[in-house]
């Protein structure tokens, strides 16, 4: 058996032991920053959450090195998504080895892009990345005839309030947000229409919102019936 067996394949008893303890080391590393945020946390809970965050970063950094020593191309593994997502997920540790960066939220945040480290670990998250892959160019369609809606609707509210709410509605701009949890049919409340027109219109904005948010859904799904059936070809 092979060391790039073990890295990188799940065939092996080694294999699956190893993306065991690498999954785990992520959840525990994701529970570990959530624990952090607790207030008034005793300096023995805070020791044992570094430590923790040693423990992890250390096995990060073995994994990034056996991925990096097995890989037939080192530059495009370093260059892969999942090679810059391994290198984020340990980089920010050792730069605060040399510098405080305590205070700036944004490194520490860094922190969570591990948990996209699981998609590596994950088959249904391929399934759903190779779906995506196969609608992409329907989902691009979409998004931008969903933008070209929340702006009609953003225009079509501001005509009809702007007048009767001057302060909420002050230009088109300002009636993007409406327009926007509208659409998704969210609906906050924050901000809703007065006028007869205003509520005429804002009902057939939710029934294209309805329509909109199942596209995308159905098309994932299509795609994702297809990645599957291509999957069970392949085993037969």
């Amino acid at each position: 058996m092979s060391l790039k067996e073990v890295v990188e394949g799940s065939e092996t008893r080694a294999g699956r032991i190893f993306d065991t303890i690498i999954t785990a080391a992520i959840f525990l590393s994701i529970g570990s920053f959530s624990l952090e945020t607790l207030p008034e946390l005793s300096a023995k809970v805070q020791s044992v959450l570094q430590w923790t965050e040693v423990g992890c970063v250390g096995l990060f950094t073995v994994e990034y090195l056996l991925r990096f020593i097995v890989a037939e191309r080192k530059s495009s593994f370093v260059f892969s998504v999942y090679g810059l997502i391994d290198l984020v997920a340990i980089v920010p540790f050792y730069v605060s080895l040399g510098v405080d960066l305590r205070s700036i939220r944004l490194v520490r945040l860094l922190r969570l892009l591990r948990i996209l480290k699981l998609a590596r670990y994950t088959k249904a998250i391929d399934r759903l990345r190779r779906a995506v892959l196969i609608a992409r160019e329907e989902l691009l369609v979409f998004l931008g005839i969903a933008g070209i809606v929340i702006y009609l609707s953003a225009v079509g509210i501001y005509y009809f309030e702007n007048a009767a709410q001057p302060e909420v509605f002050a230009s088109v701009f300002h009636s993007l947000w409406w327009s926007v949890v509208t659409l998704t049919t969210v609906g906050y409340g924050d901000v809703y229409p007065i006028t007869l027109g205003g509520r005429v219109f804002t009902v057939v904005v939710v029934m294209a919102g309805l329509g909109m948010v199942g596209v995308p859904t159905g098309l994932i799904a299509s795609a994702l019936a297809s990645v599957r059936a291509a999957e069970t070809t392949k085993t037969i």
